[in-house]
């Protein structure tokens, strides 16, 4: 992919990032870099030697997320019955790249948006067991957003509009403009707020021999509604993995419901945003749209 995605992002070389390597962290400067093909939206992955493996954000930043993440794993992974992304250094913003940057352990397998997940009931099982886990640690007391994903599905009608809108060309906009007003009269969460993913796409699933090996990216881990982690059943799996994800996580129609609106909300504003940048993206949202218009 050569199509840049955002404006903004800053596009480095292997050879940016071993000299950063070099000056950061000198005693990793003999191994070598190399770029990590990914379909993801939000960083740019470089394998560090066999065991590292480096974070740096498409748009510099502040590393807020990249400090999310790690703070994440440190509390939630002892609960958790699948491996999370372990960081171990972080790199600070200097004039080749002026924003933090990050080192975690490499974890070995295949992302689940680079071919159809092949064990459907399997993987959903798993992850269902996966997100169950999550929303059983304690809270701390933490509450329900007022914003984003986790907060209540209404708060993202201005931006789903507007995407269905702009996807009158690409989409039938007309059905899962209906669609989605039935989500949006589902019954309001009104319970405590529990630990949640949020971003439970494909490329986040890391796979190997076909099974669910390790859960990615827990920069957007937030304590909230937890029809947020439902996506998967339309973004990830087909009407049986569906079946099998609902039974595990046991949820009543109206979570149900918002879960089915959350997943359109981001297909449907992901769609005309990378139809030109992110062919990958665009076609796992079209998939998650399919979906979604096929049933409940």
């Amino acid at each position: 992919m050569t199509t840049r995605m955002h404006d903004d992002q800053l596009d480095l070389t292997e050879a940016d990032v071993a000299a950063l390597v070099a000056e950061r962290f000198p005693r990793w400067r003999a191994l070598p870099v190399r770029r990590v093909g990914s379909h993801g939206t939000v960083n740019a992955m470089y394998r560090l030697g066999a065991e590292l493996v480096l974070r740096f954000p498409l748009r510099p930043d502040d590393g807020a997320e990249l400090r999310a993440e790690r703070d994440h794993a440190a509390l939630l992974a002892p609960h958790l019955p699948l491996p999370v992304p372990e960081t171990v250094e972080f790199g600070a913003p200097d004039d080749r790249y002026p924003g933090w940057w990050s080192v975690c352990r490499w974890l070995s397998g295949e992302s689940g948006d680079r071919r159809p997940i092949a064990d459907q009931v399997g993987v959903a099982t798993m992850l269902g067991s996966f997100v169950s886990a999550l929303r059983g640690v304690d809270t701390g007391g933490r509450v329900v957003p007022t914003s984003g994903r986790g907060s209540p599905l209404s708060t993202v009608d201005d931006d789903v509009q507007c995407a269905l809108a702009d996807s009158a060309a690409l989409a039938d906009t007309g059905r899962l403009g209906a669609i989605w007003a039935d989500c949006l009269a589902a019954d309001a969460y009104a319970g405590a707020g529990v630990w949640l993913h949020a971003d439970l796409m494909p490329g986040n699933l890391l796979l190997r021999d076909g099974a669910l090996a390790a859960v990615l990216d827990l920069g957007t881990v937030r304590v909230g509604d937890p029809a947020v982690d439902l996506m998967p059943a339309w973004n990830a799996f087909d009407a049986a993995g569906r079946a099998a994800y609902r039974a595990v996580v046991g949820v009543d129609d109206a979570t149900w419901s918002r879960g089915r609106g959350w997943a359109l909300a981001q297909a449907i504003v992901a769609l005309p945003y990378y139809v030109h940048t992110n062919p990958v993206m665009a076609d796992a949202a079209r998939r998650t749209l399919a979906a979604i218009l096929a049933g409940s």
